[in-house]
């Protein structure tokens, strides 16, 4: 069994579309998605090749959005890989699919103005995740594990 936690970032372009989104006529553009995200994470190896892990990321911060406050959230629950020929003392590749959600969750400062937003004050959304990585070793329990991630998330807007 194996605790781990790190950071990262995401990275989404914008659909460019405008919203009128308290119905005031203002217009406010979809930002493109440059995110940190703060990352914790656990896994349980049945044998060297084969486990199950699950993942949390998320932003520590809230951000603006169409001129509302969010904070976005990822979480997946994943099958785990590492496959035993290209695996050394020092270095371990590590493939991982899982399905799991992306959940947005709005501050507002009135809360007359939640009415007007769908989905508010959460939007929840199926997520699949693949994920690969190495883990370097430095010593026997303590490795550096650079990752690229890719989420889809279905009609998320």
């Amino acid at each position: 069994m194996g605790v781990y936690s790190g950071f990262g970032s995401a990275h989404d372009s914008s659909n460019g579309t405008q919203s009128d989104t308290f119905s005031d006529g203002t217009l406010y553009r979809s930002p493109h998605l440059v995110e940190f995200f703060m990352q914790f994470g656990t896994n349980v190896f049945f044998n060297k090749q084969v486990g199950v892990g699950a993942e949390l990321s998320w932003r520590p911060s809230q951000g603006d959005y169409e001129g509302l406050q969010y904070r976005p959230s990822l979480y997946s629950f994943d099958a785990i890989f590492r496959p035993a020929k290209a695996s050394t003392k020092r270095f371990e590749p590590e493939f991982r699919v899982g399905l799991g959600a992306a959940r947005v969750r709005y501050s507002f400062d009135d809360p007359l103005a939640c009415d007007q937003v769908p989905g508010c004050l959460d939007s929840t959304h199926f997520r699949i995740h693949l994920g690969a990585a190495p883990r370097i070793y430095l010593k026997d329990h303590i490795f550096l594990r650079p990752a690229f991630d890719v989420h889809y998330v279905k009609s998320l807007f």
